[in-house]
Formats: C-alpha cells, structure tokens, sequence
C-alpha cells in the first residue's frame, strides 16, 4: 500500500474519484436514463415499455418538435454572434487605459451575477403592454402613439428574448476576451505600429489571431449554454405567444412534466445532444488547426 502511495499516477487517479464519482452520479446516471426513457413510452406514475425510435420518428412529423427546432437555432445563433461582437467590443472598451476601470469592469459582471429568474422577471416588466418603460419613453418622445406588445406578437417576442438573452451573456464573453487581451503583449502592437500598421490593421493581424483559442473556447460555452437556456424563456414567456419562443428545452419540460409524457420529453431533450456535439466538435477541430499551446503557428 505504501508503495502504491508513492505511485504518483496512482496518486492522481485517487484524488480524481471524488469527482468521478460526482460526475458519473449527476451527470451520466441522468444522461443515460434520459436516453433510456426516450425510447419508452413512460408516463408520471406508469412504467413504459420499448417502444424503439417510436418517439423519435413522432418528433420528426411533430410541426411544434420542428418549430422548436427552428426557434432554439434562431435564438442560439442570433444571440450568439450579437454576444460576441458586443462582448468583443466591450472587452476590447475595457482593455484601454480608462479612469475607474476597474469599477466599470466590477459593473460590467452585474448582468451576469443577477439570478436568471430575477433578470427575466425585470425584463417581463419591461416588455410589459401597459406598464413598459420603453414604450412609455418612446410615446414621451413622440416616436410612437401606442405601448408595443413586444411579448404579444411571435417575432417581437423572439426578438425579445434574444436580446434579454444577450444582457446576460455579453459579460461573460467580453470578461473572458479581456483576460486573453492582458495576455498579449505589447510589443507586438508596437512592432506592428513600427511597420506601419493601422489600427485596422493591429487588431486583424495581432488581436484576433492570439485571442483565437479564447474565442473558440468562449463560443463553445456561449453557444452550449445559450442553446439549452431554459430558465429565461420558461419565466419570460413560456414559450408563447403561439409557440413562438419554444425551445427545444422548455418544449422538452413541458412535453415531459405538465404533459406527462416522460419519454417524449426525454427524446426531444436527448435529441438536442447531436446539435451539441456539433457545437464542441466545431470548437476542438478549430483548435487543433492551431499549436497555440506550443507557440507555433498554424499546421
């Protein structure tokens, strides 16, 4: 026993148990049973059967499985590209020498800190059709002469809950991209301003290329949580108006737990798990095209 202690890869594998056995009991243990129940037809308070693909080959002709379908990839790729051109921006706000900077760095993280049901409870009362603090300032400035249903009409809704989506997730992106910005040296933009380099020119031959893990990396997380959001539109909107703001999560919730029907939901939640993979696979094949980790260049 003793000798084993003194094994360091024994060692290493010893203290990875506890989170192994975190891991396989919250993680795996409900991610096989979801994939199991997807191919039964259990019901709450009745145990299924095999049923196969049944359930699968139903949400393939089920028009609200397509349309939620359609509107987690509207929400997840809109919102998306809109957090990492803001987050970028703000990042790139932040890096320069400003006064307070470090307090407007502490006030860009609030969106991110505030609980999502709190930040979707403040946004519903800001789409709100009578009371909302936008439309009131737009009819005090005379833009429009009625309140905006903003949650009653289905691309005013989605475009809705993408933009609370973005509140929330522009810090994340524009934090993780400031820590990569400190990371780059300054050398770089001086030899880059010697040769003549424009502004332009820096940002796209220095910038981007060193934060090009960091975006992969952020993308990937960004993209993962923002195509499993559920909280944001279960409080905001649950899913209406007509479906319009359904997502393959809350579709999957409400399929599964006011529906009853537990292996519907469980395969309409295990089929977002290839779009996912996607997602991660595109960011590893797009890391292994560079040997930033080395220092090396491109392959």
């Amino acid at each position: 026993m003793h000798r084993l202690l003194d094994n360091r890869h024994f060692l290493g594998l010893l203290f990875m148990l506890p989170a192994a056995a975190l891991l396989l009991v919250f993680l795996a243990y409900p991610l096989g049973l979801g994939t199991w129940l997807g191919f039964t037809d259990t019901k709450i308070g009745r145990d299924g059967v095999w049923v196969g693909w049944e359930n699968y080959a139903f949400l393939v002709q089920d028009p609200m499985a397509l349309l939620s379908l359609f509107n987690t990839l509207v929400y997840t790729i809109v919102a998306s590209v809109l957090k990492f051109v803001l987050g970028l921006w703000l990042a790139l706000l932040l890096n320069r020498h400003l006064p307070f900077k470090s307090f407007l760095r502490a006030i860009v993280l609030l969106p991110f800190i505030v609980p999502t049901a709190l930040s979707a409870i403040a946004f519903w009362w800001i789409y709100d059709s009578q009371f909302s603090v936008i439309s009131w300032a737009l009819t005090k400035m005379g833009i429009i002469d009625r309140y905006i249903d903003f949650l009653g009409e289905p691309w005013l809704a989605r475009g809705s809950t993408i933009a609370a989506n973005v509140w929330r997730g522009v810090p994340f992106v524009a934090i993780c991209l400031l820590a990569g910005l400190q990371t780059v040296s300054p050398s770089l933009y001086e030899a880059a301003a010697i040769d003549g380099a424009s502004r332009w020119q820096q940002f796209r031959h220095v910038t981007l290329p060193m934060l090009t893990p960091i975006i992969a990396v952020v993308m990937t997380f960004s993209v993962l949580f923002t195509f499993t959001d559920f909280q944001l539109i279960y409080v905001l909107t649950r899913g209406g108006p007509l479906n319009a703001t359904h997502l393959m999560a809350t579709l999957s919730f409400q399929r599964a737990i006011p529906g009853g029907a537990l292996g519907e939901g469980a395969a309409l939640a295990t089929a977002m798990i290839p779009f996912l993979l996607a997602a991660i696979l595109f960011s590893y094949f797009g890391l292994q095209r560079r040997k930033w980790q080395q220092g090396g260049s491109d392959q």
